[in-house]
Parts: C-alpha cells; structure tokens; sequence
C-alpha cells in the first residue's frame, strides 16, 4: 500500500531534505584526488550529528544484505554502483564518485544521490554524468498527478538508451518516509499508463542508474555494494520528490 503523507508530513520532510541537500553540497566540496572515502564518511557523521539528525542508512539491514550497513554514507567508485561501505581507498585524478546519503530527521527519511568527477575526467564520464543527471530531471517533470509510475520509468529508459547507454533493471526507486523504504517500487524501465497512479501527497525517490555497457551487476567484494558486471562505468543520481498542488516538489535540494 502506498502511503499518502499529511501536508504537516511532508512540511517536516522538505525541512529534512533541505538540510540534507547541504550536507551533500559538503561533501561535494571534499571530493578531490588524495582524500580517503573514510574521510568523507567522518564529513558526513559529523554534518548529520550537528544539525541533531541522524543517519538513515547506519546500521540498516535490507531484506538483500545478512548483515545491517556500518555507515551513513554510500561510496561507489566508476564500476561500483551502489552501497559500497567507505573504506581507506584513496580517490584519484579521473575517477568518479556516487555519493548516497540519507538523514532520518524528526522521525521521517530523507534520501538523495549525485555522481562527482574527482579532478580532471574523460569525456565519456563527463557525458555518463550529463546523460544520468538529465535523466532524472526528465523523470521528475512526468511525476504529476494522473501519471503512473510506468510513465517515470518508460521516461528515463527512452532517454538513457537514446544516449547510447544503459539504464540499470536490478535495483529501484522507491517511496519514503517513516520507513527509509515504502512502497511503491520505482523501475527505471518500463511501459506508459502501467503502474500505480501517481496521487497528491505521495512522497517517494526517483533514482536513475546508468551503465556505460551492460546493465547487469553482481555484488562487490565488501558484501553490501553492487557493481558492473562488465566492469563499465556507472552513475546515480537521486531525489526525494513530493507531490503537492498536482506535480513535483523537490524536497532534497537547498
């Protein structure tokens, strides 16, 4: 069942998304050739700690994973898509970074994802970047009232593909809220006018995921993160979206 937020709810959750819409333009700035993934996870712990919220991810045990995650933030590297624990790898000139972060603040979740260059990159990563972020700028203009989930997901494959690359089938976006995962499930593929009917005062995660190659994954080493099979580049990017007066309100943003 797809839960429909309160005007109060969702009051509390831009406040939330705000916030950590701050926290990634910080992270942001820490990103450079040299700087450990650790150190970027500390950057997120003590971000969080300040504004007395806390991390959503931190000890979060997904039906996918044996064992609960042991940070807040997410750190995949070129091929690594998703999840991928910080470490003491060291970030280097032309790699590119997806950094996941979600705060859980006054009780509700708030959840968001951008791909950075580290330094200098090739072009074709600058355009798997483009083509990512564009995707889901694209998505969040068909979340509107009368549309379905299908609509989102038939957008964001048409586009992807249409650039050359790949749109990613094994994981989603998903609703949010009290729970960091609602319903419904979010594909980013898919057919027009199929799915659950997009309602005011739905609140839920558009979460495009693109592959240089071939969409296919398979778990990293770590346990929790996924990467490309082919070992191709990938990017993520995502927003907790809301709908209010009809269309989308973008909750994780400044």
């Amino acid at each position: 069942m797809i839960k429909i937020k309160t005007e109060k709810e969702i009051e509390i959750m831009a406040e939330g998304g705000k916030i950590l819409a701050k926290i990634m333009e910080k992270l942001k700035e820490a990103v450079k050739p040299g700087i450990k993934t650790k150190d970027l996870e500390k950057l997120a712990k003590e971000l969080i700690k300040k504004i007395g919220g806390k991390c959503s991810f931190l000890g979060y045990k997904s039906s996918k994973s044996e064992k609960p995650y042991p940070a807040c933030l997410c750190t995949s590297i070129n091929e690594e898509l998703v999840h991928v624990p910080p470490s003491n790898r060291v970030l280097k000139e032309g790699d590119i970074i997806s950094l996941d972060i979600g705060l859980l603040w006054k009780g509700y979740h708030l959840d968001m994802a951008k791909t950075f260059p580290v330094g200098k990159i090739s072009f074709e990563a600058q355009r798997l970047i483009r083509v990512t972020k564009k995707a889901l700028k694209l998505a969040i203009k068909k979340a509107k009232v009368g549309n379905t989930f299908g609509d989102i997901g038939n957008t964001i494959q048409r586009y992807v593909q249409g650039q050359g690359f790949s749109v990613i089938r094994e994981l989603c976006g998903h609703g949010i809220g009290k729970d960091l995962h609602e319903e419904p499930q979010i594909l980013n593929y898919g057919k027009r006018k199929t799915g659950p009917k997009i309602k005011e005062g739905m609140v839920f995660c558009i979460e495009p995921m693109v592959a240089v190659g071939d969409w296919h994954l398979e778990k990293t080493k770590d346990g929790f993160g996924y990467k490309t099979k082919d070992n191709s580049l990938c990017a993520h990017f995502e927003h907790t979206i809301a709908i209010v007066e009809g269309k989308a309100k973008i909750l994780t943003k400044p």
